[in-house]
């Protein structure tokens, strides 16, 4: 009887180390697409660009994408809403320092951001970058950019999209 109830304590004991030392599943996609870019620089209205092809409306491992209410003790100086105006849904979304060298993960994840609608953007309280660029794509993997967002000075992106011409308010 005793050797049971150690049998069933040790399995018991091994199935909860296995199930709290398994990692989290990954929510990880790897996709190859053609994307057309064009870039645009901050300034309080931006000048549509000279020629984009397509409605492109795009993670630092610092940005989050909540609708959570914080003290300004709480929230980063890079904090912004970005509002989609362009007409077209953006499927993917990226945000990185502008001196880094490649676009990290997509901030909307498996979610989209349809035209019309907005995003809080919040960054980690630490982050200290001033500069950065902004990507983003269309379900076909059309892409726009924007770079030299200076951040701390910007609370509110809208980004535009007519008549093959992309550009972005700043307030």
């Amino acid at each position: 009887m005793k050797k049971q109830i150690i049998i069933g304590g040790l399995a018991a004991m091994l199935l909860v180390v296995t199930a709290c030392s398994s990692p989290a599943p990954a929510n990880k996609t790897s996709t190859t697409t053609n994307t057309t870019t064009t870039s645009t620089s901050n300034t309080n209205k931006t000048n549509p660009p000279a020629n984009s092809n397509n409605a492109a409306p795009a993670n630092t491992n610092q940005t989050t994408n909540t609708s959570e209410t914080k003290t300004d003790a709480q929230t980063a100086k890079q904090d912004f809403t970005l509002v989609n105006a362009t007409g077209v849904e953006i499927h993917s979304l990226y945000i990185t320092p502008h001196e880094a060298k490649d676009w990290q993960e997509d901030i909307l994840g498996r979610d989209t951001l349809p035209s019309g609608e907005s995003v809080d953007i919040k960054f980690h309280r630490n982050e200290k970058a001033a500069m950065w660029d902004l990507r983003v794509e269309d379900k076909d993997g059309n892409s726009i950019e924007w770079e030299n967002l200076n951040l701390p000075e910007i609370s509110k992106v809208t980004l535009h999209y007519k008549d093959g011409k992309a550009w972005a308010d700043t307030e």
